[in-house]
């Protein structure tokens, strides 16, 4: 111990307080310094083309290409009205809500931050509840976000042998406190793959009503999974147009448009009037001032001309088709692959998982081997991004699989 140790003060940051890395991230970290040639990562949330690189939509490069000159002032606390009057009208297009001016909206640092707003202008209401509830299992951030902001999360079990268990989700449904939130997966549920049908929605919906809780809709992947905006978004439409309930959708362009680093989203609350959207949206900007101030410009700029200009609209369609089938392609690939090899278990559930991630159920012995022997990367979970797989690993990945599950327990 030098001199200079002896004689200074404690400091302020003591061992007890280090936090372990973030598991996802820390997934990327590992196989950046990993050197082998033949390394694959399924452990990010990101879109890679079938060459495994990042993939600019051409639908994004045609707005960046419009956007022309523009200068790098703040953004009003809600952000750029012309990406929140587009995204709020594709979001809610044809509902009563808009036609009757009951949406609050703000723009948000994508998913996350749009998640945060939410939770924390809800905690600022005088009918604010302690306790929020979310799936079991959930995306990783869920728990460590709301808990941050002084939530008790409490979760409800929504997987079993492959499938969302809709019994096991009902029964714990039941007992939810009264006028609690509830964070609810629009689609391609992460990291399950595993989504309500319509009619469990519905019977969702239902408990939802009558227990009075307020559905937070996570909308990640809008458009990202079938192809289609307006099909993935169908229970917030079920929500709003046939229950008549308030709630909250949390909006994101990273998947969609491909805008990962650019911190895209937006927060928006369906209300019941328009003088209780003014209400809200005051509090929005509220909540937005207290952590941000002010959202980023570029990517909202970017998102706006996608959407407000016909022609790049329609490329952008186009792109989602393009995400969705190459990962549906992929899930096929891997499904046929392991079939061929007559790899132990069942793998009818890659099929039937829906959107980014496919959910492989094995321990966290089989996760490292597979990591450490086969340079194949996923987090501890066993969620696995499907886009990371191509046409040139994909045969390697299952074949890595395979000789694991025969050999390591």
């Amino acid at each position: 111990m030098t001199a200079d140790s002896q004689s200074a003060s404690p400091s302020a940051f003591q061992a007890k307080d280090l936090v372990s890395p973030d598991v996802q991230f820390d997934v990327t970290r590992r196989f950046l310094a990993d050197d082998h040639p033949d390394k694959i990562n399924l452990g990010q949330g990101t879109y890679r083309d079938d060459n495994g690189q990042p993939w600019v939509l051409p639908s994004v490069q045609m707005a960046k290409a419009g956007l022309g000159d523009f200068n790098h002032e703040y953004l009003p606390i809600l952000g750029l009205k012309a990406y929140r009057d587009e995204a709020t009208q594709l979001l809610y297009k044809g509902t009563r809500a808009l036609a009757q001016n009951r949406i609050a909206s703000c723009q948000s640092l994508s998913g996350t931050g749009a998640l945060l707003l939410v939770g924390l202008a809800l905690k600022r209401l005088s009918s604010a509840s302690k306790d929020i509830y979310v799936t079991d299992p959930t995306w990783v951030n869920h728990r460590l976000l709301f808990a941050t902001i002084g939530y008790n999360v409490a979760e409800i079990p929504c997987y079993k042998d492959g499938a969302f268990d809709f019994d096991a989700y009902m029964t714990a449904l039941r007992k939810a406190t009264p006028g609690s939130p509830i964070v609810l997966h629009t689609c391609a549920h992460n990291p399950t793959g595993c989504d309500p049908t319509r009619e469990q929605w519905m019977a969702i919906g239902a408990i939802v009503k009558e227990r009075r809780l307020f559905p937070i809709f996570d909308s990640a992947y809008l458009g990202f999974n079938s192809g289609s905006f307006d099909e993935d978004a169908w229970p917030i439409y079920y929500f709003l147009e046939k229950l008549d309930v308030e709630l909250a959708v949390c909006l994101s362009m990273a998947k969609n448009m491909g805008l990962y680093g650019e911190r895209i989203g937006l927060v928006s609350f369906a209300t019941s009037s328009q003088e209780t959207a003014r209400i809200a949206e005051s509090v929005l900007e509220s909540v937005q001032r207290g952590t941000i101030t002010a959202p980023p410009a570029y990517g909202a700029r970017v998102a706006a001309k996608v959407l407000s200009t016909s022609s790049i609209r329609e490329q952008w369609q186009k792109d989602l088709v393009t995400m969705s089938s190459r990962i549906r392609l992929m899930r096929k690939r891997v499904y046929d692959e392991l079939v061929r090899l007559q790899t132990p278990g069942d793998w009818s559930r890659i099929m039937n998982q829906t959107g980014m991630f496919a959910y492989l159920g094995i321990s966290k012995t089989q996760i490292r081997h597979l990591e450490e022997q086969h340079h194949v990367f996923m987090v501890e979970t066993s969620r696995v991004s499907v886009a990371g797989l191509n046409e040139s690993n994909v045969r390697r990945f299952a074949k890595a699989l395979d000789q694991t599950l025969r050999n390591i327990e």
